[in-house]
């Protein structure tokens, strides 16, 4: 493949070692006997969903720079394509690449919502927001087909539990219904992600997500049927999206949004690897400049792992993108906020559901 010829849509343009472990002969053997059941040739640029069965679905997020205490992920891996995931290290777990095969070998955890009714049912379970997507997107394609998210979103409802969602598509509005009900009960709040106002940089960045405009009339359509919504513009990526920064929050706080969030681009893992190739083939005229400025975020790394640092980045351009969403905030959000999610009635139900016995 060379520079004037990458893959069409998708992200990462090549798989990448696997950190843990190099491929055993016997795990290939199993790969292309699946590929031949399913009648697909290995090589071809399709999507395999591979159903997987964990014991637990909901996991306690420690990190101090992540602002959710528990969060499930229905899918492991992301169709979306989106370069810069930095949930592609996580598909190495699980024996595959970061790259393509985090793009086109899609884990199906349909044991998802029953395994949540479980752990709302304990006694010892108290009540924190749970976020969907913590590390890919409930909302991916693959969510269209086998409907996780929605049947989580019931367990939720029926519940009384509060539960938040971090999305890019526009799917979410499939169902309005489930969140309308919880939203009159401040029981949800979406984050919807916009990283560029540009079809053109979507197209690049994240080949196969929802479209800038479907996005932004997402936002909109949320806002107006009461259900609160705050927009990552993340992550911010210098000389790529990074001047976009002000208008972004314009657009989205007309339309409804309550706040913005923001991260500075950090390639940890193989993801640098992953987005250094990219670039070199998508944007070849600035790709040393995009990352040089990356690595002046992070102390001449292209990654950082340091708390309170890691997202935020250190010196001269970190600080004007900070400076600049600070600015937006200011300008665009004032007076407005996220509501705390409710935790209260999820433990009256619990004490109701015990008066019956």
């Amino acid at each position: 493949m060379n520079s004037k010829s990458p893959l069409k849509g998708r992200g990462a343009q090549l798989n990448v070692p696997n950190r843990f472990f190099e491929l055993s002969h016997e795990q290939r053997d199993d790969f292309l006997e699946f590929c031949h059941k399913e009648g697909e040739q290995p090589d071809k640029n399709k999507t395999l969903y591979l159903p997987v069965f964990p014991k637990t679905i909901v996991n306690k997020v420690t990190s101090p720079d992540v602002g959710m205490m528990y969060s499930m992920n229905p899918y492991q891996g992301c169709e979306h394509g989106c370069v810069y995931c930095y949930a592609r290290n996580s598909h190495e777990f699980w024996g595959f690449s970061a790259g393509l095969d985090f793009e086109r070998r899609i884990l199906i955890k349909k044991d998802a919502p029953k395994l949540l009714e479980q752990l709302l049912k304990k006694k010892s379970w108290k009540a924190h927001a749970i976020v969907l997507s913590g590390n890919t997107d409930c909302y991916q394609p693959a969510e269209k087909r086998f409907e996780i998210t929605r049947q989580c979103l019931e367990v939720f409802l029926k519940y009384k539990h509060p539960v938040g969602i971090i999305t890019k598509n526009a799917l979410i509005l499939r169902d309005l219904d489930i969140l309308k009900t919880l939203a009159e009960n401040n029981l949800i709040g979406v984050n919807m992600s916009i990283t560029s106002l540009s079809e053109e940089t979507r197209r690049i960045l994240e080949p196969r997500t929802a479209t800038i405009k479907k996005r932004i009339e997402t936002v909109k359509t949320l806002s107006d049927n009461g259900i609160p919504v705050n927009v990552m513009l993340a992550p911010i990526i210098p000389s790529i999206n990074s001047h976009e920064i002000l208008p972004m929050a314009k657009a989205v706080s007309e339309v409804g949004a309550l706040s913005i969030a923001h991260t500075i681009v950090r390639l940890n893992g193989a993801i640098g690897d992953i987005f250094t190739d990219w670039i070199h083939k998508t944007l070849p005229d600035r790709a040393e400049k995009v990352l040089h400025q990356i690595k002046s975020c992070h102390g001449g790394n292209l990654n950082d792992s340091r708390f309170k640092t890691r997202m935020r980045g250190e010196g001269h351009i970190a600080k004007q993108i900070n400076d600049l969403v600070h600015l937006a905030r200011h300008k665009y959000f004032k007076g407005k906020k996220m509501p705390k999610l409710n935790t209260e009635l999820h433990e009256q139900y619990k004490v109701g559901q015990m008066k019956l016995f």
